[in-house]
């Protein structure tokens, strides 16, 4: 820990609501403190509006029948004050610090020096970064690009914030280079849910409305944590419980924003009084999730025939595949294998089955990364989604699934192509349309990304923004693979970690950011284009003067790389494009399907909604039906009995990697992060007292990782379970230790042992 952040932990009770006029205060102070009243109220007013910009932090969609005029959240405000912040980095600031004091630095502290206002390299043999012009920049990447032994040679990172227009001009360029090298956010987050949902239904997608939510009967939230991941969620989540229907929390730890929700935008939440959202809260072991729903299936075969309305056996026949070998995959599960894998008692998961079957089956499951990292996630998702197709729960109304995206456009990034595993109809369409000549072969996902940088096979790592270290698993693993790199590049708004680790040369490539007016060819302002997590693809136009004159868009660092790479062809004219993004979104007309009339469309207000083949019963897979699985369920277990299950978690303060603060409210939390929850009889076996540090050791196949200074903090959780936070604990993730078929690291669910120091 850095010198100015030595702890000061403040330990209060643990919430049981979240929201409220806590959330404004915090909203405030934040936006006050960073952008200043004037610029701040401008960037407030202009969030997730028509004719605004929409917010970078979260992908939860904006409702678009009543959407107010504070159409945010506490987290969307942190992200905003963060960005629209007055402070900035120049040239003087990388003449005083040095990468190896800038390394000794608090990743809450980087976010707090400011916008980047100009391209920075670091030169080999040199300490420092200094200032380059951006045409040498890109004379010096293109280059270095061009003379690789091989495009496989070259990697090619996305964040999840990057815009559509970004996002398929960055694939574009890629693959005309000749590299399918297009690792991404989703393969540390969702890329589970991809996997899953595409064996089960043929589409990597969710298949629900924000209406859909609404009018659920019931709405069931495992692994997730909407209070602090997705704030906007839990006023979802109330009309869903004022329409009448019920909502189920499903988690190891109990959290304030599950329990239930003070609107802040409605005079009882301005009192503070909140309205509870979870009419039962199951605390299923760690990794206990698949066993849990494979409980509540079975269940519900055993009480019902085929002359129920419950089991949905007109669709089953008509629509699926595999449902008799699940079934008897059901019945050869046995109650004592469904309690001990879970850890839930039989009655809690009759009461869960019950509330499912109520009403008109109309279920809606919603995940985030408690689901989507772990070992068997893929088979768990698939087990989720096995419910619903037995009961009919999904193409109808109020019925389907949800994975919860994190980034804002993470889902759009996917869509526009950012993929190392891309179908051969995506590559067909894309020849075709621009008259290019796609590799076929795969690429590297981040897991193998990193692994083959380690192994000095990828020589130049190019990050289109995001904080790769600090989101990577095995952080020192990572460290090493970047500096065996001969150039490492990042666009970013602001400075991360990730920028201080470095190969042979380093470079920092300057961006707007999504609030930031950008104006290309003419008067008139550029607008970019995203997609929620419910496949609504909408505007958004930034409002504030940007950090300098010196900033470039995404779209344009993008295009004047692939113009220094690979040169225009024929039929793409790299900075012609992205003077225009009219003309990008023509060319992602011509070459992603769904994107008809693009520019007419998403102008209207609120957007549009792709297709969804699943939502209209319409199944993408091989045997055009939706396929049930008839996995052997299984759970995570440590090697030995002293061992615990620790998973990592966000604070409050922070969303993904980027520190807005050092407190967790919901949890109690003040003044720190480096913490671990405990619970208490866990902590009384091991003689650790509450407060106390500990040291982590983290043990995966012979190998043990070491971490020490963690206050044990005791929490309401299973026992066996530990939670810590990221990027803090991520050195102690195994660079191997990955989901089956997906290879997301498995961050909720690592064997420890811990000791008080």
């Amino acid at each position: 820990m850095s010198s100015e952040d030595k702890s000061k932990l403040k330990v209060k009770d643990q919430k049981t609501w979240a929201a409220g006029i806590p959330a404004v205060t915090s909203s405030m102070k934040h936006i006050l403190s960073s952008a200043g009243p004037v610029r701040g109220t401008q960037a407030m007013l202009g969030i997730n509006q028509f004719d605004g910009f929409d917010c970078p932090s979260c992908a939860w969609p904006d409702p678009d029948d009543h959407r107010a005029p504070t159409e945010f959240c506490e987290n969307g405000a942190k992200a905003i004050a963060s960005e629209a912040t007055t402070k900035t980095i120049d040239d003087e600031f990388f003449k005083k610090y040095s990468l190896t004091e800038l390394r000794e630095k608090s990743d809450y502290w980087h976010d707090q020096q400011g916008r980047l206002t100009a391209p920075v390299i670091k030169l080999p043999d040199s300490d420092h970064y200094q200032a380059i012009s951006w045409d040498d920049a890109f004379e010096l990447l293109g280059h270095e690009i061009k003379n690789l032994d091989s495009p496989d040679d070259g990697i090619f990172y996305t964040s999840g914030r990057a815009s559509n227009e970004a996002a398929f001009l960055y694939q574009l360029f890629v693959r005309q280079f000749g590299t399918n090298n297009l690792p991404d956010c989703s393969n540390m987050c969702h890329e589970s849910s991809g996997s899953g949902l595409m064996a089960s239904i043929g589409i990597g997608k969710g298949t629900v409305t924000l209406d859909d939510i609404h009018t659920a009967d019931t709405v069931i939230c495992v692994g997730q944590n909407p209070g602090t991941n997705h704030p906007r969620m839990l006023a979802s989540l109330e009309k869903t419980v004022e329409n009448g229907g019920k909502v189920i929390a499903i988690n190891p730890l109990k959290e304030a924003g599950l329990i239930a929700f003070a609107h802040p935008q409605k005079l009882k939440g301005m009192l503070n009084i909140a309205t509870t959202l979870a009419s039962q809260y199951i605390q299923v072991k760690a990794n206990g999730d698949m066993a849990l729903f494979r409980g509540v299936a079975k269940y519900i075969l055993e009480q019902h025939t085929e002359d129920d309305s419950v089991i949905d056996f007109d669709f089953i026949k008509q629509h699926t595949d595999g449902f008799d070998a699940y079934q008897s995959a059901c019945e050869a599960t046995s109650w004592q294998q469904v309690i001990a894998l879970s850890g839930i008692a039989k009655e809690d998961i009759v009461q869960l089955a019950d509330t499912v079957m109520a009403g008109e089956r109309k279920l809606i499951t919603c995940w985030a990364m408690g689901i989507t990292q772990q070992r068997n996630a893929v088979a768990t998702i698939r087990e989720i989604t096995n419910l619903h197709l037995m009961l009919g729960a999904i193409g109808r109304e109020g019925a389907g699934v949800c994975p919860v995206r994190g980034h804002s456009n993470v889902q759009g990034d996917r869509t526009m192509g950012i993929y190392e595993k891309p179908s051969d109809s995506f590559l067909d369409r894309l020849d075709s349309a621009f008259d290019m000549k796609s590799p076929r072969h795969h690429g590297y996902d981040v897991v193998e990304a990193i692994q083959e940088m380690h192994a000095s096979k990828g020589k130049v790592f190019f990050a289109l923004g995001g904080n790769f270290l600090q989101a990577a698993p095995d952080t020192d693993y990572t460290a090493d693979a970047l500096r065996n790199c001969r150039v490492t590049c990042h666009v970013a708004t602001k400075l991360n970690r990730g920028h201080l680790v470095t190969g042979e040369i380093g470079l920092i490539l300057p961006c707007l950011g999504r609030s930031d007016r950008d104006q290309q060819e003419g008067e008139h302002l550029q607008f970019i284009t995203c997609e929620n997590s419910m496949s609504i693809v909408h505007m958004s136009k930034g409002k504030l003067t940007p950090p300098s004159n010196l900033v470039l868009s995404e779209p344009m660092i993008v295009a004047r790389l692939a113009e220094a790479a690979i040169g225009d062809t024929a039929k793409v004219k790299w900075t012609h494009l992205a003077s225009e993004y009219d003309r990008i979104r023509d060319a992602i007309e011509a070459g992603i399907p769904g994107f008809e009339n693009f520019n007419q469309r998403v102008r209207q207000p609120g957007g549009f909604y792709l297709y969804n083949s699943a939502q209209e019963r319409e199944w993408a897979t091989p045997n055009k039906k939706a396929n049930f699985s008839a996995d052997i369920i299984d759970a995570f277990e440590v090697s030995n009995p002293d061992h615990l299950i620790m998973q990592t978690l966000r604070s409050h303060d922070q969303y993904n990697t980027t520190i807005y603060g050092l407190d967790d409210r919901y949890r109690g939390i003040g003044s720190e992060r480096m913490i671990v929850f405990i619970n208490p009889e866990d902590m009384t076996d091991r003689k650790i007292k509450p407060t106390q540090k500990t040291r982590i050791v983290s043990h995966w196949n012979g190998e043990t990782r070491e971490l020490s200074g963690f206050h044990a903090i005791p929490y309401d959780m299973p026992r066996g379970c530990v939670a810590t936070y990221f990027p803090e604990a991520n050195p102690l993730i195994p660079i191997d230790s990955t989901a089956i078929e997906s290879n997301t690291p498995t961050s909720k669910a690592i064997e420890v042992s811990i000791e008080a120091i």
